[in-house]
Parts: structure tokens; sequence; C-alpha cells
């Protein structure tokens, strides 16, 4: 899983490397920024996270007690019901995009909201291919085939890609965003075709239907209902990002997207994936509730540990190097020194509650695990409403008071949002421990992790000022080459399971000398 989510966050990131150089921080990058937040609603809403939390606990529990037969039916069904609710969604969504677009794009003047309402109706029928890919997912990583599902995205990639560097030189920025959001549909519909054939080998037969009678489609739906709902109050936090950035000034919505692509990769990498692949292990096991509860507890800390082992030293990573990370990726083209910096300061935001979020979705699959989904909803509502609260007065008032440029209000609102994240973990924690027994980190655990990511920054950081200035690409990798090597060097000697378990598979795939 992590290594098909990887190849499609680094086609991401060259995604975003070539607008950033065709665009940089401009009205059209803006545009497509803030645009793609509104089909992607319905993307969110209904797409993996839905699925995830609601179809495969009650798909894959099925497949382990040998009813086949019923986990097709409800395949069918909710295949059949999400086609449907889609389909109308997205044409309302295309009737009415203006209304959206002056909701979620309030600070934008006339001749750049229009631009925007443009792209959102060009990429409405994209979000509805991209919901059914989710399905195709659902299916998939309850047959235990990672790969290829999150993999998938890097073919809606590459068609963003090419399809703007075949308008590159006969078009202007208007132009280049308005392709970009056409290879964006053109990749949506092939990255629900890619994983078709196989999903189709995996049911025996598919027959798409709207029947709701079954006991296992109606607990489904059950709990499709409040995992919606939750998806709506966090969907609200990023739309109230993207309308607060759009009061900001030209070029915060595409830093603030800029920055996003950096903090979701090892969210993704290692936060989503290990929970994703717990999922279907937890949901399956059976037993008394206390046997359940011991298998949970077992699994969710020893992934804690995995997920900590890897996103401390991200943390350190984006706090201290969060520049030259950005200019190697980003500064290229119409992207320059300063937009690297600027983006910096918004992923530094982001590394507050970098641990606390992909900590977060592991706690939130053992409760979907348990067939629980209104409690994540709870505690979801309550991070939204603090992140809301919070990055309107970090994002808008004080700036200003403090003298600065109303611009670097994108950075509070990266940091709100990461002190509202580790509300909603501790939460999250507390109440599955109720239910299943204390969980978590030992402190010595995370006093070596963090030990050894400081010492690695530090020796980056010293690497990095010993020679000349360098080009972007050529100074990231002499400061983090050195900041990573001694992170993993460090927890080596000190005996770290997960770094031992690392360097192992590295010497193994080097073969004997």
């Amino acid at each position: 899983m992590a290594a098909g989510i990887f190849l499609s966050r680094i086609f991401g990131l060259v995604r975003q490397r070539v607008l950033a150089h065709f665009l940089g921080l401009s009205d059209a990058n803006d545009a497509f920024n803030a645009a793609f937040r509104i089909p992607n609603l319905l993307q969110n809403l209904l797409g993996e996270g839905v699925l995830s939390a609601s179809f495969i606990p009650v798909y894959t529990r099925l497949r382990a007690e040998g009813r086949d037969a019923e986990a097709e039916d409800v395949a069918n069904a909710v295949f059949g019901l999400l086609a449907l609710a889609t389909s109308l969604i997205v044409l309302l969504g295309m009737l009415f995009a203006g209304p959206l677009t002056d909701v979620i794009a309030t600070g934008f003047p006339p001749a750049k909201r229009a631009l925007t309402e443009q792209l959102v109706r060009l990429l409405f029928p994209g979000a509805g291919c991209l919901v059914l890919s989710a399905w195709c997912l659902g299916v998939l990583n309850s047959h235990r085939r990672f790969l290829l599902s999150y993999a998938a995205p890097v073919i809606w990639n590459v068609a963003i890609i090419v399809t703007v560097l075949l308008r590159a030189d006969r078009t202007d920025q208007n132009g280049l965003a308005q392709a970009a959001a056409l290879g964006s549909v053109i990749g949506s519909a092939l990255q629900f075709l890619v994983q078709l054939p196989t999903v189709m080998t995996l049911l025996r037969h598919l027959r798409p239907s709207l029947h709701v009678a079954s006991a296992q489609v109606r607990s489904v739906l059950r709990s499709f209902g409040p995992v919606l709902v939750g998806r709506g109050v966090v969907q609200i936090s990023a739309f109230v990002d993207s309308i607060l950035a759009s009061l900001l000034g030209t070029g915060a919505v595409s830093a603030l997207a800029n920055a996003q692509v950096l903090y979701t990769l090892p969210v993704s990498l290692f936060g989503m994936s290990i929970s994703a692949a717990e999922l279907p292990a937890m949901s399956s096991a059976t037993g008394s509730e206390g046997e359940v509860a011991d298998v949970l507890r077992t699994r969710l800390n020893a992934a804690l540990r995995r997920i900590a082992f890897l996103v401390v030293p991200s943390v350190v990573a984006f706090l201290g190097f969060g520049g030259v990370i950005a200019a190697a990726l980003f500064q290229t083209g119409r992207f320059t020194a300063a937009d690297s910096r600027y983006v910096w300061a918004i992923l530094a935001g982001s590394a507050f509650g970098l641990l606390a979020a992909a900590m977060g979705r592991l706690y939130s699959s053992g409760f979907y695990a348990l067939r629980d989904t209104r409690t994540p909803l709870r505690f979801a509502v309550i991070r939204v409403i603090l992140t809301t609260v919070l990055g309107y007065l970090a994002a808008v008032p004080l700036p200003p008071l403090l003298g600065l440029d109303p611009k670097w209000g994108a950075a509070g609102l990266t940091a709100t949002a990461g002190l509202a994240g580790w509300l909603e973990f501790a939460l999250l924690r507390r109440g599955l421990g109720r239910r299943i027994g204390e969980t978590g980190l030992p402190l010595r655990f995370l006093a070596i992790l963090w030990g050894a990511a400081l010492l690695g920054g530090v020796a980056g950081f010293g690497a990095s000022r010993l020679g000349p200035s360098l080009p972007p690409v050529a100074a990231a990798l002499v400061a983090l080459l050195p900041f990573a090597a001694i992170y993993l060097l460090v927890t080596t000697l000190v005996g770290v399971p997960e770094a031992l378990a690392l360097t192992g598979r590295l010497l193994r795939r080097r073969g004997p000398a």
C-alpha cells in the first residue's frame, strides 16, 4: 500500500511542479486550486473515507465468515447506490456551479471568480468518476489487493501533466488552468477504468443494483450516514481554509495547496497506508468481546510504533528544511525563491499537527472496526469548530496586529488546524481506550525518536552550511541525506525494532557482498 501511495504522491508532486512552473502563485493557479475543492467535496463525501468506514468492515466480515455470495450482493448494491447518488449530485453541481463558487471564492475579484466557476463546471464529472474509483478501492482492499488501488491515481496525475504540457505553448495562464481541469476529468475516468477489470475478477458477477432490503446493505447504509456527516463536517474545515485564504491576496490559495501536497505525503504514506491496511484485519477479528479487544489493542500499539517511527522525522524535516524541500520540488519557471519561503511557513504550521493527524487516522479505523462511526463524528465536529474559530483569528485579524503582510495568515490557518488535530487525537485515544483498554506509545520510545530526529536535523543543517550555494535540488540532497542517515543510524544503534527491520530489509536488498 505504501508503495502504491508513494508512486501516486510522487506523480502528484510532479503535477504540482508542472503547475508551479507554468502558473506560479498566480490568479489562474488560485482559481484552479479553489475550483478543485468544490467537486472534490463529492469525492471526499462519498469516496474512500466513507466506504472504508461503512462498506469494508461489513464486506470483510462476510468474507471472513465464508458468506461470499452475500458479500458480493453488498458490493453490487453499494455500487448501484453510489452511481445513482453521484450522477444526481454531479448534475446539480454543474447546474449550480455559480452559487457554489460565490461561497468558496468570496474573496476573489470578478474575473478570477468567473474563471473559478468555469473550472468548477469542468471538474465535477471527474469527481463522480473518482467516487466510483473509491468503490473499486474498497473491494480491492478487502481482498488485500493494495498496490493497484493506491497506485491508480498515477494515471490521473499523468493526464493532468500531459494536457498542461501539450497546451503550454499555445494558450495563456487561464487556458492552461482549463487544460488542467480537462486533464483531471480524463484522468479520473482512466483511474476508475484501470481498476475495474481486477475488481470484476474478484466479484464473480458485477451486477449493480439498488437492492436495500438486505440486512447487510442496511448495516452499510446505517454506518454510511454518520460517516457521511463526519466527512461533511471535515470538509467544512477545508472550505473555511479556502475561503479565508481567498481573502489573503494573490497566491495564498495556491501556496496553501502546494504546502498541503507536501503535508499529506507522510500522512498518506505512513498514516493512511498503515491505518487502511489494518482496517480489514481488525474488522475480521472474531471471538468474545475481550478477545476482539485484545486483537485490536495489540494491532493498534504495533501500528502506532510504525507510524511514529516514520512521521517524527517528517515533522522535523518540514520544520527545519521545509524551505529547501519546497524549492527542490517547486522552484522553477514562475515559482520563485520567495514563493518557496512562503510555502515553508505554511508547511511549518502544518507540521505541528502532523503526528496527531497520522495517528488519529489509525484510532478512527479502530472505531470503524468496532462498527462505531458515531464517536469519530462527534470528535470531528469538535475539531472543525475549533479549527474554524482559531483559524479565522490567526489568519485574518492577527497578522495586521503583528505588523505582518496579510498573506502570512495562511501559516496561522495550518498551525491552528494542527492544534485542533491534537485535541481530536486525544479524544479518539481516550474514547477507544474505554472500549478496548489503554493504548499508546511508551515515553522512552518517543524520546528516542525525537532525539534521533533532532540529531539528524543538526547534522543536516551543518552539512548545508559547509559548502557553497547550490541549486535547489542539490541543496535539498545535501541537507536531507545526512539527516536521514543519522536518524536511521541512531535508532538502529539503540535497538528500535522498526529501525532494525528497515535496515535489515535494506541490507537484504543489497544482497551478499
